[in-house]
């Protein structure tokens, strides 16, 4: 049994580690790795970028990237944001606008700060309102140009424009995709309920399936099994809901945004939870 769950563990933990496509540098507030940006809209990009941080403090940058190489876009880019460390440390103001151009796929992904001013649903209708017509009409630099325009506009305080818009507009209204899914939190519910079933097994199969060799002990697959104590002899110790705890942390205290900088231009220290939300065309 503990051999199965070990494998179980390795199994939903693998696409984390295989599935981790390499990050790119950050060298300034458009990373065009794709080209998917012509020259003078990038320029025009930066300009409006920087201009926008020296008013509001808030950090905007665009990345294109030519594949995510079979990992989610969502851990993808909540990777880079942290990697980059957007927005201030103390204020998480940072927003990061990502295209993956082989996948077809775009994100929003919102610094914790920001995310009750840009919300998962403003990210969402400037995807679906704005970049993904264009995109399919083969404009990606006027997509990416009028999304950073929309962002700004959200977060200038007029969310309302962009909402009225959004509701006169026609691919909005007749657009059926699917929800956009969190496999951040699938895959944490599905290693709790691995364990949680786990230890639900090791008290309830024993008595079933095992022979019992004294007041409730049981022996089964080799283990001695003491239904409602310890396990004694060869059981598998090892295996408790502590010991699950070592690998995982939130603080995520090895990001850091000085090394992945480059070109005189990097992120201040701030961090995104995976709001935000991401699209196709």
């Amino acid at each position: 049994m503990a051999a199965l769950l070990f494998a179980l563990l390795i199994l939903l933990l693998l696409p984390l580690v295989v599935l981790a496509a390499d990050l790119p540098k950050l060298t300034g507030r458009v990373v065009d790795t794709a080209g998917m940006i012509d020259p003078a809209t990038k320029t025009a990009l930066v300009q409006k970028l920087e201009a926008f941080e020296k008013k509001s403090s808030d950090q905007i940058v665009v990345a294109t990237v030519n594949s995510l190489d079979g990992e989610a876009i969502e851990p993808y880019a909540n990777r880079l944001f942290r990697a980059w460390g957007l927005g201030q440390g103390g204020e998480n103001n940072g927003i990061l606008l990502l295209v993956a151009k082989s996948d077809r796929k775009m994100r929003i992904e919102v610094g914790y700060g920001l995310e009750g001013t840009l919300t998962d649903l403003h990210s969402k209708l400037i995807i679906e309102n704005t970049m993904v017509p264009a995109f399919r009409a083969g404009d990606f630099s006027g997509g990416i140009s009028r999304a950073t325009d929309d962002i700004i506009t959200v977060l200038d305080g007029n969310a309302a424009e962009l909402e009225a818009r959004s509701k006169r507009n026609p691919y909005v209204k007749n657009n059926n995709s699917l929800p956009d899914v969190d496999w951040i939190f699938v895959i944490f519910i599905a290693l709790w309920a691995t364990i949680f079933l786990g230890g639900m097994a090791m008290a309830i199969l024993p008595p079933i399936f095992g022979t019992k060799i004294g007041p409730n002990r049981y022996r089964w697959l080799g283990m001695d099994v003491t239904v409602g104590g310890r396990s004694s002899g060869r059981s598998p110790s090892g295996w408790s809901s502590g010991s699950s705890s070592g690998g995982w942390s939130s603080g995520g205290g090895g990001w850091s945004s000085g090394s992945s900088s480059g070109g005189g231009f990097s992120g201040g220290g701030g961090s995104s939870g995976g709001g935000g939300a991401s699209g196709s065309w």
